[in-house]
């Protein structure tokens, strides 16, 4: 542990870059000005999202000291408590970005009051599907990480630090243990990756891209189909798994890093060989009933709950691969038709802006 830990001092000081990789970097933000200005469509979603951002401007941040969601059934008061806790996560990434595009350092002093608070009360406990929730605390930080003063930086660097270290350390990471090489694994390393790149420590960068090289190989297999698909027996997991494997090879591209997206493991497995099977269930082509031959109990459990789309034979529905194409289509533009069939909810602020950063140099 100590080991580890002098080495991210050491990585702090050799890789010393402020480049804005996670959240929308200078130049993105002077693309998107106009738009809010000019597009119709963008002016109109703009003021939903300036509306929330106003609205967090009168609240008090609501952190909780442990993050509770992982294994718990709808209703659970723990993860109703976690729950509301994680609204803090849109309405600090909301005065972030309005502080971003506004210049008014009111929103700054706001956003900085939420990472603050959370900073102080959140102690990291090592487990991924927990701490997937906090990618809007890691973007809020990465867009206002050039203002914040000598101690908040601190403060909030540490936190963040913490949280990766913990998820590296984790006795979740064991060999021999599923959460190794399913799911939990794949949002291990998308959080440990996007804590790296905004904190700019090479570390945590190297360790997310070496397992993620590891986890396309254990977890993907050379048909297309995933560990997750084959214990789970559902297209939800599926998803659930390539969701952040997408995200970190998207932030590794913007940074240079490479195409992790096209990458093929020893064993002739890619994240795009996995988003391509899944393609033909979006469509249409294909059906399939869900959790029918489950081996995990959590699932059946969820359905006795009667939590919806979880009962053993309930048949996918192709709206719920949106997040996948939303993030793919960053490496395979003609996702971008696909994603429109099927998206009901239509265009949102938040599209926008990924199409921003979605723009490949």
């Amino acid at each position: 542990m100590k080991k580890f830990a002098l080495i991210i001092i050491l990585s702090f000081l050799f890789f010393n870059s402020f480049a804005q990789i996670v959240s929308l970097n200078p130049s993105e933000i002077k693309q998107l000005k106009p738009l809010i200005q000019n597009d119709e469509e963008t002016k109109k979603l703009y003021l939903s999202f300036d509306k929330s951002a106003v609205i967090a401007l009168t609240e008090q941040p609501n952190p909780i000291d442990t993050i509770r969601t992982e294994g718990l059934l709808k209703g659970n008061p723990k993860k109703e408590r976690t729950s509301k806790a994680l609204q803090d996560m849109y309405k600090m990434y909301a005065l972030a970005l309005q502080y971003r595009l506004t210049n008014d350092k009111k929103y700054l002093d706001k956003s900085v009051d939420f990472l603050k608070a959370w900073s102080r009360v959140n102690i990291p406990n090592g487990d991924p599907i927990d701490d997937t929730n906090l990618d809007k605390a890691v973007e809020t930080y990465d867009l206002i990480k050039d203002k914040l003063k000598p101690n908040d930086k601190k403060l909030i660097e540490d936190w963040l630090a913490n949280t990766a270290t913990a998820e590296i350390n984790s006795i979740r990471m064991k060999p021999g243990r599923s959460t190794a090489t399913n799911n939990w694994n794949a949002h291990r390393l998308k959080e440990i990756g996007e804590i790296g790149y905004a904190l700019n420590n090479k570390t945590f960068i190297d360790w997310a891209i070496d397992n993620l090289k590891k986890h396309i190989e254990v977890n993907l297999n050379a048909d297309g189909t995933s560990l997750d698909f084959k214990q789970r027996d559902a297209m939800h997991y599926h998803i659930y798994d390539l969701e952040p494997m997408l995200r970190l090879a998207i932030l590794i591209d913007r940074a240079g890093g490479g195409n992790f997206y096209n990458y093929e493991s020893n064993t002739g497995s890619s994240i795009k060989k996995s988003v391509e099977w899944l393609i033909p269930y979006v469509k249409g082509e294909k059906q399939h009933e869900e959790y029918v031959n489950t081996t995990v109990k959590f699932d059946r459990d969820r359905a006795k709950n009667n939590e919806p789309g979880f009962a053993p034979g309930s048949m996918f529905k192709p709206v719920l691969a949106v997040p996948v194409l939303r993030l793919s289509k960053y490496f395979d533009p003609t996702h971008e038709k696909l994603l429109s069939t099927v998206n009901d909810k239509g265009k949102s602020f938040q599209m926008v802006i990924e199409t921003i950063q979605q723009k490949r140099k």
